[in-house]
């Protein structure tokens, strides 16, 4: 489960109640800090932006893997520099080519979603991730990744938390 002062918690696209609302949360989440699946409401678009970074950045991965991906992507949007939202963190910069955080959202090439079964468990997954039903606790930091057959320059800046799959997860201390 996701921290209660994550995004999901407070997104500033969902509707408030009134000025400064805050949500109704249950006697567990009052104790744990935690919110439940049905205390966290995250707009079906947001979902789907998951599941396409699921998708196209890690759909050859096992669900962990996958799931580890999605984990990157949600915890960009509590971190102040990214944006906000799923959408936001993964099609920033979408339109300028080979200059944004997710190469399938700036590589030029149509994205065909051809793999049904593949297809269908993203967005498994996606559901999963955002409504808190599954985290990777290994990266509740995680910020960042890359394939194991590169070796960016910012990858020496950061902290290594783990390696999934064909993937490298790391941390930015700021």
């Amino acid at each position: 489960m996701l921290p209660i002062n994550s995004a999901f918690a407070f997104n500033p696209d969902l509707p408030r109640i009134g000025v400064g609302a805050k949500p109704q949360l249950s006697a567990k989440a009052e104790l744990t800090g935690k919110l439940s699946a049905s205390e966290r409401k995250v707009p079906d678009r947001e979902v789907a932006c998951l599941a396409d970074a699921i998708y196209f950045e890690a759909r050859g991965e096992s669900v962990k893997g996958q799931e580890a991906v999605a984990q990157v992507i949600i915890n960009r949007t509590t971190t102040g520099y990214y944006p906000k939202t799923i959408c936001g963190v993964v099609y920033q910069n979408r339109d300028k080519r080979n200059a944004c955080q997710f190469s399938f959202a700036c590589d030029g090439k149509a994205e065909v979603k051809s793999e049904a079964k593949a297809w269908r468990r993203a967005k498994r997954i996606a559901r999963e991730m955002t409504s808190g039903e599954k985290q990777v606790a290994a990266l509740e930091t995680a910020t960042h990744y890359h394939a194991t057959y590169v070796k960016p320059r910012w990858a020496r800046k950061m902290k290594r938390l783990s390696k999934i799959g064909s993937h490298i997860f790391y941390h930015e201390d700021r």
